[in-house]
Parts: structure tokens; C-alpha cells; sequence
């Protein structure tokens, strides 16, 4: 297998590791965000695929240096080629790239699928190819904030071998992350965890916001912002610090930072909360009482207050 001279050495005052040659397909969020954080460690993205006005715009402004390009000249040119697709394209353009036979053999191809592991990339690797799965756990919004929160991020990687381990560990810690092994066998699940816990997150939240806002509006105080259901007002405001509280002690110390009528077994104040929450919203509710369902079975809560969260189902 090809030696592609990638070290960390450079993070510790050695010699550069090797430049590659590098394509993105496509100019999404992910795409360009990656594509950016490698430009600023000396990587040349000479080309991108961008078919949409969105990613044409994108690949513009993020990688004015880069062209556009079919994705048979991105592949074709590159010594690292990066698929950052929606999982559901991916093996439909993995399969195009292997019948036309344009992916050089010993490049690197990695894809940014959280779901999938190198299993996908089967085909180009039969030609080849070291196929390399490398995922961002982070989410993008399609702006520079994107590149910078990249740095801060952990990649769930997963390669054939050694060697793959080798070079995927150091383009992740070349651009600043931090690089976490993955199982094949465990793609699926590490990719469920993170989309509970980042997915379920923001539904939650949104969730909280409408019922607060509810729950103030028509008492503001003279002068106070008006309650209404424009983002980042008075309800956000008193949200936030005490979610990032929650957030941050959750990560820190694990169950034990529960607290609440459900961790102190409150029954009469739970029932009350599932009254108004339905009277409010019934879907709020059904949410409400799903999850505190879950703190409880969690904790080990008492029959009664399981019984009242059952309710329903």
C-alpha cells in the first residue's frame, strides 16, 4: 500500500506532513467546511463538484481557489477524494465513480457519512482504492462558523487497516479534531447516538421555547421585549443559561445531574405539568411524558409515578 507520509509531526514541532492533491464531492455544508479546514494546513482543493445555485455559491465563497468541476474531473485528479454527500447518494455515486473507472488506484477516498463505515466504498477499493470513513460529529449551518467549529470536534473513523487508521487519524488532527475509532460492525449505532442526542435535542428545546413563551406572554414588563414566536427573545434568553447549565453538568457528572419533579419523584407535580402541557399542546405533552418516562425508568422511580407516565401509551 502507498505511503502518504501524513504524520502529526507537525503539531509538535517536526517536519510538515505531505500536501495532497485534494477533491471535494460535493459543495455542501460539510463538504466546504472540510475543504476549508484542509486548505488552511497547506492540502490543495483544486476542484469541487457543486451542481445546485446553493453549492455553486458555497464552493465560491468558501473555496474561491478551487474549481468547479464534473465529478469524474474531481475524482480523477485526486489523491484524496472526499464524498461528502447525503447518506442516501452515496452509494450511487460510489458505484458511478467504479464503472468509469476515473478514481486512480492508491488514492484516498473518504467519505463524511456518519452511518456508514468503508463497507460503502467497496467497489472503488477493488480498484484500488484505500477507502477511509471519516465523520464530524458536529453539526453545520453552511457558514465559516462551520471550519472553526471543526477544530473543536471529534471524527468518527474507520478504515480497513493500520495503515488506513494511520492516515485518517492524521488528516483529523492535522485540521485540529480529535479522531475516535469506530467498529465497522458499529457504524449504525454510533451514528443513532449522536442523532439522539443532537437531533432530539433541538426538537426538545424548540418544544420548551413554545411552551414558555405561553406560558409569559402578555406580562411583559414596560419595555420588555414582546413574546411572540421570533427566535432568540425573552423565552430563549431565560432558556439558555439554565439548558447550558444542564448541558454541561449532564456531560460532566453523568444521571446524578437529573433533577426535577421526576428525579424527586414529585407524582402531583408531574400530573400537573401533563395537564396544562395538554391543554397547551397534546403532541407538547406526548413529548413531555415520553421523556420524563425515560429520566424515571433511568432513575428507578417508584410504580406510581411510572403508572401515571404509562398513561396513555
Amino acid at each position: 500500500m502507498t505511503s502518504y507520509g501524513l504524520t502529526s509531526a507537525s503539531h509538535a514541532g517536526g517536519p510538515a506532513p505531505a500536501r495532497l492533491t485534494v477533491g471535494i464531492v460535493s459543495a455542501g455544508r460539510v463538504g466546504t467546511a472540510i475543504g476549508a479546514a484542509l486548505e488552511r494546513v497547506g492540502h490543495i482543493v483544486f476542484g469541487v463538484s457543486a451542481v445546485s445555485s446553493a453549492s455553486v455559491h458555497r464552493a465560491e465563497t468558501r473555496l474561491p481557489e478551487s474549481r468547479i468541476l464534473p465529478i469524474d474531473e474531481v475524482a480523477k485528479r485526486s489523491e484524496l477524494l472526499v464524498l461528502a454527500v447525503p447518506d442516501s447518494e452515496l452509494a450511487s455515486i460510489v458505484s458511478g465513480l467504479a464503472s468509469t473507472g476515473v478514481v486512480r488506484p492508491g488514492a484516498l477516498v473518504a467519505h463524511t457519512s456518519g452511518a456508514n463505515g468503508i463497507g460503502v466504498l467497496a467497489p472503488l477499493t477493488a480498484l484500488g482504492a484505500t477507502p477511509l470513513a471519516i465523520h464530524p460529529a458536529m453539526t453545520f449551518t453552511g457558514h465559516d462558523e462551520d471550519t472553526a467549529r471543526l477544530a473543536n470536534a471529534c471524527f468518527g473513523i474507520t478504515a480497513a487497516d493500520e495503515i488506513g487508521y494511520a492516515v485518517a487519524q492524521s488528516l483529523v488532527i492535522e485540521i485540529g479534531g480529535e479522531p475516535v475509532r469506530v467498529a465497522e460492525a458499529n457504524r449504525t449505532l454510533y451514528h443513532a447516538a449522536l442523532a439522539h442526542g443532537s437531533n432530539h435535542l433541538v426538537t426538545l428545546v424548540v418544544d420548551a421555547v413554545a411552551a414558555l413563551r405561553v406560558a409569559l406572554a402578555g406580562q411583559e414588563l414596560l419595555g420588555q421585549q414582546t413574546i411572540d414566536e421570533q427566535p432568540n427573545g425573552v423565552a430563549e434568553r431565560m432558556l439558555a443559561p439554565l439548558l447550558s447549565a444542564a448541558l454541561d453538568n449532564a456531560l460532566r457528572r453523568g444521571q446524578s445531574a437529573l433533577t426535577g419533579p421526576v428525579a424527586r419523584g414529585d407524582v402531583a407535580a408531574v400530573a400537573a405539568h401533563l395537564a396544562v402541557l395538554e391543554a397547551a399542546d397534546p403532541d407538547l405533552a406526548a413529548g413531555y411524558r415520553a421523556m420524563s418516562l425515560r429520566s424515571a425508568q433511568r432513575i428507578g422511580a417508584g410504580a406510581e409515578l411510572i403508572d401515571l407516565l404509562e398513561e396513555g401509551r
